[in-house]
């Protein structure tokens, strides 16, 4: 567990090797840097106390050429002061909504953390999983923690043959020698906590039970749906490269195929287990879920837009005369 202090000498050593490990990527390291207090904060060791991740105090941090705003991010998911690992995901995942409204309305979907923060951060809106989870890399990594980006194969829905793309993102984070599987950024249901990193046992959050397990070279991520356990993403224990997720992020975003560019998925979670969704993903439907029960109500095409507003937190949508949501 970490908190943040004034720099050590220790702390400015560790920072500088990441810093040149970092230097090393093809990723321009200016297009990291998100706009704000210019601060990052360092770390100390103190006591874990058994809870998951390092408290952050979020008041203070050690400068560092890779900026985040501690002041407005911790603001926008309600995070407090004294926040771990755990903490800070289930207040990004309650606060924030999963959507994809900016490819289905043909917006560009930049993923530098400057063009992540203008719009989820200060702009209130929230986005799909290479969106939110980069920008919850860039709020750990200012938190001092080690992140590494995996993209994933989803295979919620899929045909017994079919493969997708690799059109998700997870992180794994470390704290000192402590690993976990983190995703704020799963639209049918994220984890609302870090889980560990690799195959092994059951979890249970919020009433969701989740396992990681081991196929041939990679790692499945699983759920139980309807009494059984059923996958919901493939990956590989190496992370990804930034390239490979551009890549990947730009035909989610401008394909004509992709699920997002075609339709739309519009979720949110809170933090009893309790997740909404609105979808054109088959028939246009509100689909409330819990642990125990699924229920789904018929929309009709011009409630889009007041649907959004009202149940999700998105306002400024609206409807076309072809039935095509705009903003």
């Amino acid at each position: 567990m970490r908190r943040f202090a004034e720099g050590t000498p220790e702390l400015a050593d560790e920072m500088r090797t990441r810093e040149a490990r970092r230097a090393r990527h093809v990723l321009d390291p200016q297009r990291l840097r998100v706009a704000g207090v210019g601060e990052v904060p360092g770390a100390e060791q103190v006591a874990c106390g058994g809870r998951v991740g390092h408290r952050a105090s979020i008041a203070r941090a050690l400068e560092s050429r890779r900026m985040f705003d501690l002041d407005r991010y911790p603001a926008r998911i309600g995070a407090g002061r004294e926040a771990t690992l755990a903490d800070l995901q289930r207040a990004h995942v309650a606060s924030i909504t999963f959507e994809g409204l900016s490819a289905h309305v043909g917006e560009a979907v930049p993923l530098d953390p400057d063009s992540l923060a203008a719009k989820i951060v200060d702009g209130g809106r929230g986005g799909y999983c290479f969106e939110q989870n980069l920008l919850f890399k860039a709020a750990l990594e200012a938190l001092g923690y080690a992140v590494d980006p995996h993209l994933a194969r989803v295979r919620v829905g899929l045909a017994p043959g079919q493969i997708r793309g690799r059109t998700h993102l997870l992180l794994h984070v470390a704290d000192g020698e402590q690993h976990w599987h983190v995703d704020v950024g799963f639209g049918g249901g994220t984890p609302t906590a870090p889980i560990p990193w690799g195959p092994g046992t059951e979890h249970e959050l919020a009433g969701w039970r989740f396992r990681v397990v081991e196929e041939d070279d990679e790692w499945v991520l699983q759920t139980v749906e309807d009494g059984a356990w059923s996958d919901v993403y493939v990956f590989s224990a190496q992370p990804s490269p930034m390239i490979d997720i551009e890549m990947n992020n730009w035909w989610t975003a401008t394909s004509p195929d992709s699920p997002f560019v075609a339709g739309f998925l519009v979720s949110r979670q809170s933090t009893d287990g309790g997740r909404l969704l609105l979808t054109d993903w088959g028939e246009l439907s509100l689909v409330e879920r819990t642990p125990e029960r699924t229920g789904s109500i018929a929309v009709e095409r011009p409630q889009v837009a007041d649907l959004l507003a009202e149940r999700f937190d998105l306002p400024g949508f609206r409807v076309d005369d072809q039935g095509r949501l705009r903003r």
